[in-house]
């Protein structure tokens, strides 16, 4: 079994503090972009990975974030590390650190695109001036991320776990139209990088079958999350395509705007991403546990087979579909929601309770939305997913409350002040 390793500094604040002296000037040197560069090429390199499944993008992300933040921090010690390392040597390039630790996760991880990481690595390599920094940075990014390797390696992940719940009122099996088995059983088991494990946030039972809660979160999907549905406004259509895509894609696509526009220096960028992905990877594996154990059936099965549920307020419709195709996996809890709402809960400690966030939707075109408020964004999601047709809004409700419990937690224990904070 893995275990997590964090360092004894002071506590301080999680949000990004005012920097001064000789410590911003160093960092201020570095090159802040090599972290979005990188995380934008992790993101099409992981997916088009035909060896991985797509939920498993989450897991590399966070290991590369991890790594490069504790490449960066290891140089400019001003957060605390998330694992233990060997002492950085004195001068080396935090900008070749980030870099090489960055391709090493990716190579190890995906050693398709080989020649495309090497290509990566030596164009982030020439913005660093040839020297002893350059060299020690690289030795230096290379060793970290190495240690984040070994210390998940045997985290649990591609084990051996099936789904075998038999078909019955109030269960999961697979749905139309493609009728698919459970995606990656396994992710719910494997050892999380912050929390202490799955249960410390797993969320309470879905409603009973004829409880009134489950009976209005039947209504309400079987009336706005229909294909054909009347009563489902346009506006209400056009939120629920705009979160219809990949979160992970979405989620780090703006994180490289707000590295941007918030002009963050290569420390506190390193943090963001880092604190961000790797409380969204801890969500999503809550999330997928609490599938595997209460295997809640979808509202394309609850609908067509509401003959079956005992609840004589739920009307069966047998020709009933969604407005977005399931995904092949059970309702309870949503895991659009529990990203989101880690992501966003994690950006608000980060940076402060005003996001200034710019959404691009990987469904819709050209599509893009405004957040400032984080709670609102999150609201939007929950509804998003139930005018889409394929959760409940409990399933919604809990991820959103696992998800902002979880990055509360993790903005208590990781990614804190060092005395090196200026």
């Amino acid at each position: 079994m893995i275990r997590r390793i964090v360092s004894t500094a002071a506590v301080m604040t999680l949000v990004i503090p005012a920097v001064a002296g000789t410590a911003q000037a160093s960092s201020r040197a570095e090159n802040a972009s090599v972290i979005s560069d990188w995380n934008a090429l992790a993101a099409p390199t992981l997916l088009g990975d035909t060896t991985k499944a797509p939920q498993e993008i989450f897991l590399y992300l966070a290991f590369l974030h991890a790594a490069m933040y504790d490449a960066v921090v290891g140089v400019h010690p001003r957060y605390e590390s998330y694992g233990r390392h060997a002492p950085a040597p004195r001068h080396a390039s935090a900008t070749a650190a980030a870099a090489a630790a960055g391709h090493k996760i990716l190579e190890t991880y995906s050693p398709y695109a080989q020649a495309a990481l090497d290509s990566a690595l030596a164009a982030s390599l020439d913005t660093v001036p040839d020297g002893a920094a350059k060299t020690a940075g690289v030795a230096y990014g290379e060793r970290v991320a190495q240690d984040i390797i070994d210390l998940r390696a045997d985290d649990g992940r591609y084990a051996p776990v099936s789904y075998t719940r038999t078909p019955a009122p109030g269960v999961w099996r697979p749905t139309p139209p493609a009728n698919l088995p459970m995606a990656v059983p396994w992710l719910g088991g494997v050892t999380p990088m912050l929390a202490r494990s799955t249960a410390q946030f797993a969320p309470p039972a879905p409603p009973a079958l004829t409880s009134r809660r489950y009976t209005r979160d039947f209504a309400e999907v079987k009336a706005l999350g229909s294909a054909t549905s009347t009563v489902r406004t346009a506006g209400q259509t056009a939120t629920a395509l705009f979160f219809s895509g990949n979160a992970a894609v979405q989620i780090n696509t703006a994180l490289r705007d707000q590295a941007s526009v918030r002009g963050l220096d290569i420390v506190d960028a390193a943090r963001m991403f880092a604190a961000v992905d790797m409380t969204a990877l801890d969500a999503l594996i809550v999330c997928w546990q609490a599938k595997l154990d209460r295997a809640f059936w979808r509202p394309i099965t609850a609908i067509q087979l509401a003959d079956t549920d005992g609840n004589p307020a739920t009307t069966a419709d047998p020709a009933w579909a969604p407005l977005l195709t399931t995904p092949n996996y059970p309702d309870y809890i949503s895991g659009y929601n529990v990203v989101i709402a880690a992501s966003s809960r994690a950006l608000e400690h980060v940076v402060g309770p005003r996001l200034n966030l710019t959404l691009t939707s990987t469904a819709v075109p050209g599509a893009t939305r405004h957040y400032d408020s984080g709670a609102v964004l999150r609201g939007d999601v929950v509804d998003a997913r139930i005018w889409l047709g394929i959760h409940f809004r409990t399933a919604d409700t809990a991820a959103r409350a696992v998800g902002v419990d979880l990055a509360d937690w993790a903005s208590r224990h990781y990614f804190r002040g060092t005395s090196h904070s200026g």
